[in-house]
């Protein structure tokens, strides 16, 4: 008699295991496994008579199956507990995994403005502070023009926003808010641009050295992402690339308040390579897709050791393409912008080894 066994992941998930003969397939199912093997039991007594060897070697068989399937149901009913890391701690090592997107909702312009960011007020002087920002660039993909500032949560949800503000100089979907301060790319050029998100008046403007612009070097599959400002517990960088870099990424610390380039590093990622990058921890982690539902984080930089390195963690996609990708480091989750959807992620991080 051929016979073959199947219990596959999703199998166990479902609770389903499938016995295969030349003869029948017989279904077991988790919440019923007692009467189906019964019945399977009444089969293998008519066969003994038979084919003595064949009925030991299925009754073998559907012993196997029911400790496989009381394995799985053990496996299933597990909960898996993470190490709890609290926001502003650094005591870690990378990332080791993601959930699934949770999708909060459209962006408050529509469906047709499928560039641009958003995500949760950072600022490591106010940790219970909640303020949420949605700026989705022109349809286009290209100009800043618009941004909503939503004092809760809830607020976000019913598209009830404290501010509403026109700011008609933005480029690119780098966009990060640090300190009641939105960072932006300055319309063709490569200036830095810090608002005052108090008043919506461009406080300071001061270029970023050698940085590309124009949309040279910018993110695969995101155009005019030159500089991709980001926040963690140390404070504000930004992401680039330079001629002098061949399109490699580079990343800069800088100064929240003055604009100035405190120091810089030089990796070897090429820049149009990355769908996109975020900063946790002083660690550059960067993504690229897999195929139109899933996207990997795939690379990493480690700024304090100035070491790269390699990983494939799964990323699942609502829709194709992750326009920006923003950490907030007050509840250590990533904000997507999704074509259009704001979508946000929890993440789980490696121990550090005991010393």
């Amino acid at each position: 008699m051929n016979l073959m066994r199947i219990c596959e992941a999703d199998d166990c998930g479902r609770g389903i295991t499938i016995v295969r003969d030349s003869q029948a397939v017989v279904e077991l199912a988790a919440d019923s496994d007692s009467e189906e093997i019964k019945n399977l039991s009444v089969m293998v007594n008519g066969l003994e008579v038979l084919d003595k060897n064949n009925v030991l070697a299925v009754r073998r068989e559907v012993a196997a199956l029911r400790a496989k399937l009381e394995e799985c149901e053990k496996a299933r009913n597990q909960t898996v507990e993470h190490p709890y890391f609290p926001p502003g701690n650094c005591g870690h090592g990378p990332i080791t995994n993601i959930s699934q997107p949770y999708v909060i909702q459209l962006n408050w312009r529509g469906f047709s403005y499928k560039y641009g960011a958003w995500g949760r007020y950072s600022s490591p002087l106010s940790p219970g502070k909640e303020m949420y920002w949605v700026a989705p660039l022109n349809p286009e993909g290209r100009y800043l023009e618009y941004y909503r500032l939503h004092d809760s949560y809830d607020n976000l949800l019913l598209f009830k926003y404290s501010k509403e503000y026109m700011y008609r100089y933005g480029e690119g979907s780098g966009t990060a808010v640090h300190n009641n301060h939105m960072y932006i790319n300055i319309y063709s050029s490569r200036d830095m641009g810090r608002i005052d998100l108090a008043t919506n008046k461009l406080v300071l403007r001061k270029p970023l050295p050698n940085a590309v612009y124009n949309n040279r070097f910018s993110y695969a599959g995101v155009a005019w992402q030159d500089l991709d400002f980001a926040v963690d517990e140390n404070g504000l960088w930004v992401i680039y690339s330079t001629e002098a870099s061949q399109g490699n990424i580079v990343i800069s610390k800088i100064n929240e308040t003055t604009l100035d380039v405190l120091n810089t590093w030089q990796t070897t990622q090429y820049k149009p390579a990355v769908s996109n990058a975020f900063i946790i921890c002083g660690v550059l982690y960067a993504t690229r897709p897999l195929n139109t539902r899933k996207e990997e984080i795939f690379y990493s930089f480690d700024i304090n050791t100035g070491k790269e390195g390699r990983l494939s963690i799964i990323v699942d996609k609502v829709l194709e393409t992750i326009q920006s990708i923003n950490y907030s480091p007050i509840d250590r989750r990533l904000y997507v912008y999704n074509d259009g959807y704001l979508v946000r992620y929890g993440l789980n991080f490696e121990p550090l080894p005991p010393q």
